[in-house]
């Protein structure tokens, strides 16, 4: 999926764009969904947002540049180094006024600074927690059929705020899991049945790892993965911030590597007494074939020495590669080598339509 295909770069700039106002339209960004419809005009028109990413025009969807270009303008509003953009962000409590925007997103585009050019030299890190919604019945289920402690290795973990998945409250009518008090809830998203809340679950160890980790710990990196948060989303803008709180006060390891090799590291012996969950949500996409037939010869690998007393689960929220409309999450669980179909979630937060596990 992308624009390579396109041969005028002008023509692929503006499908880029394009592609990405239906994303964020469909995602509840009426804002940055606006932008990127004009930004399209634009790049057809070889005006300046053409000029900044002309050397990108044949990118593929996956590169994500124009999210890259975006993440780095919302940093420069988050940081304080834009007060004109500020001054018109919801996430900076501004107007949302969309011509203002506009106005001074291209006064930014046609004279970029530094910070906006270095955002362009890497993905964006969305790290959505809302994604711990969809993911959570899977959870439940591997406590509920191990009745084990569970290590839970994350690849493709950004800042790892899904790590503490189980430090955040879900809830659906009388029944819910997690910390009554958490400041990251989740109500009413299972309308059609729900996971089993009250199996009790325990989490023994988190780790994950990323190719480009981010430490919310230091605070220039903490704007960094907030600049991804679409702006005028602002009950999403604070229950990221309420993860990062929550991840300074729950330890979990993110270490920079590569997943295929970093899970045979970690998987190259059973955890006795464990039920060890590999998992990712959303990220599968931007891996290439060979690394994903890595992945998956390492967890085969694992699997055939798992046994009841060390399992081994791989969780994933992830779209079909010929269907991207919604994420599935699907669960295999070793001994057995067994795969299932437990929900349809969400890319973001919405509806979960959970399915029965019997």
């Amino acid at each position: 999926m992308g624009s390579a295909g396109v041969t005028d770069p002008r023509a692929a700039l503006a499908e880029l764009f394009r592609m990405y106002e239906i994303g964020c339209s469909a995602l509840g960004s009426p804002l940055w969904a606006a932008m990127c419809t004009r930004f399209a005009f634009e790049a057809e028109a070889g005006g300046p947002v053409f000029a900044f990413l002309e050397p990108h025009a044949a990118s593929t969807f996956a590169d994500a540049y124009p999210l890259r270009m975006l993440g780095g303008l919302h940093r420069l509003a988050l940081n304080g180094d834009a007060p004109e953009l500020a001054h018109h962000l919801p996430s900076t409590d501004g107007d949302g006024h969309e011509d203002a925007v506009w106005d001074a997103l291209g006064t930014l585009i046609a004279s970029p600074p530094a910070a906006l050019l270095d955002a362009l030299t890497r993905p964006p890190q969305t790290n959505e927690v809302g994604r711990s919604a969809s993911l959570i019945g899977g959870f439940l289920v591997i406590a509920d059929e191990t009745r084990l402690p569970l290590r839970v290795l994350e690849i493709g973990a950004s800042a790892g705020l899904n790590l503490r998945f189980d430090q955040f409250r879900y809830e659906q009518d009388d029944e819910g899991f997690g910390p009554i008090a958490s400041p990251v809830r989740f109500p009413g998203y299972w309308p059609f049945g729900s996971p089993p809340f009250d199996v009790p679950l325990v989490v023994d160890s988190r780790r994950g790892c990323d190719v480009d980790p981010i430490d919310v710990s230091n605070p220039d990196e903490r704007i960094t993965l907030l600049s991804y948060v679409w702006p005028d989303q602002r009950e999403r803008f604070e229950r990221t911030t309420a993860a990062i709180d929550i991840a300074a006060l729950v330890p979990a390891v993110i270490d920079r590597a590569d997943a295929a090799a970093w899970l045979g590291q970690h998987l190259a012996e059973p955890a006795a007494d464990r039920a060890t969950v590999v998992f990712h949500s959303i990220m599968w996409q931007y891996l290439d074939e060979d690394t994903k037939r890595a992945i998956r010869a390492v967890l085969e690998l694992a699997g055939a020495a798992a046994t009841s007393r060390a399992p081994l689960a791989w969780l994933r929220l992830e779209p079909d590669e010929d269907d991207y409309t919604f994420p599935r999450v699907r669960l295999t669980s070793w001994p057995g080598g067994t795969e299932r179909l437990l929900a349809h979630g969400s890319f973001h937060l919405g509806a979960v339509t959970w399915m029965p596990t019997e």
